[in-house]
C-alpha cells in the first residue's frame, strides 16, 4: 500500500503532540482522521484542542471528525468508535497514543496517580482495541498501533517509577497478546517507541529544559507511524518498533532534521537507554 488516502484513522489522545502529529501526517495522504482528546477549549499552558487540530487536517489535506472523548470511560469509548464508524463507513487503523505520565518513586505515588495512568494507558489501550476489533475484522489491512515501549523486563526498567513502568508495560502486553490472538483476522498489533525524548509538554513538564533542547520533534515518530501502516497487516504484527530504526529502514538517512537542536546531544527516552 502506497498511502493511507481514504482510510480512516481513529486515533486516541490527539490533540496535541505525537498524536496530532500523526493525524496530520495521514491527513497528507488523504485519510479521513478521527481525532479524539477531553480538549475542547485551549487550555493557557498547553495549546491545541481536538477542533484545532480537526481544521489543521482538513487543511493538510484529510477529512476530519473531533469527538470528545476520556479514554477512562467505557461507554465514551464504544460510543466514539461507533460514531467515528459510522461517519466513514468502518475503520481502518486505531492509534492508541493517549498516555498519562508521572515519574515518581513508589512512597511519592498516591492511588489516585496510580489509578490514572493504569486506566489512560493500559486500560484505555484494552478498551478501545476492544471497541475497535470489530470493525477493523472488516477492514482491508487493518492496524492497531500502540506508542509503548518494547517489553524487557529487567528491574532497572521499572525501580524508578514502578507504576508509570507497568502502565506502559501493560500497553505492550496488549498488543502482545492481541497479535496472536488476532492473527488470523489479519489485524496488526504493533508497538512504537522513540529512541529519544521527544519535544512534547510531558516532557517540558517532567524533565529539566535540558532534555526538552536535546530531543527530536514529534513528526519523527509520525513518520515511522506512518511507514509502519502502509505494512501487510497479515505479515508485521506483535511487534516493538523503535522510531529511528523504522525509517532507516525505509531509507531515511537525515535524522537532523527531526532535531530540536540540530548537531546537539540527543537524550534517549526511558526503556531504551543504555546504563
Amino acid at each position: 500500500m502506497n498511502n493511507l488516502h481514504n482510510k480512516t484513522i481513529f486515533i486516541t489522545g490527539s490533540s496535541r503532540g505525537i498524536g496530532r502529529e500523526i493525524a496530520l501526517r495521514c491527513a497528507r495522504d488523504g485519510a479521513n482522521v478521527v481525532i479524539t482528546g477531553k480538549t475542547v477549549e485551549a487550555h493557557p499552558k498547553l495549546p491545541g484542542t481536538i477542533h484545532s487540530v480537526a481544521d489543521e487536517v482538513v487543511a493538510a489535506g484529510g477529512q476530519a471528525l473531533a469527538i470528545q472523548l476520556d479514554v477512562r470511560d467505557e461507554q465514551s469509548i464504544q460510543a466514539a468508535v461507533g460514531q467515528a464508524a459510522a461517519h466513514f463507513g468502518g475503520i481502518d487503523v486505531l492509534v492508541n497514543n493517549a498516555s498519562a505520565i508521572s515519574l515518581t518513586p513508589t512512597l511519592q505515588t498516591p492511588a489516585k496517580r496510580l489509578d490514572l495512568m493504569w486506566d489512560v494507558n493500559m486500560r484505555a489501550t484494552f478498551l478501545a482495541s476492544q471497541a475497535c476489533i470489530p470493525h477493523l475484522k472488516k477492514a482491508a489491512n487493518p492496524h492497531i498501533l500502540t506508542l509503548s515501549p518494547p517489553l524487557n523486563m529487567e528491574a532497572k526498567w521499572f525501580a524508578p517509577h514502578v507504576a508509570y513502568a507497568m502502565s506502559k508495560f501493560g500497553m505492550s502486553m496488549c498488543m502482545l497478546g492481541m497479535a496472536e490472538e488476532f492473527a488470523a483476522d489479519g489485524i496488526a498489533c504493533n508497538c512504537l517507541w522513540p529512541k529519544t525524548t521527544i519535544a512534547t509538554s510531558a516532557i517540558e513538564f517532567n524533565f529539566p529544559e535540558a532534555v526538552l533542547h536535546a530531543s527530536r520533534k514529534p513528526a519523527i515518530v509520525a513518520d515511522a507511524a506512518h511507514a509502519i501502516l502502509l505494512r501487510d497487516s497479515k505479515t508485521f504484527s506483535g511487534l516493538f518498533f523503535i522510531d529511528e530504526e523504522v525509517l532507516r529502514a525505509s531509507g531515511v538517512k537525515d535524522f537532523e532534521q527531526y532535531a530540536v537542536s540540530p548537531g546537539g546531544r540527543l537524550y534517549l527516552d526511558l526503556f531504551v537507554w543504555q546504563p
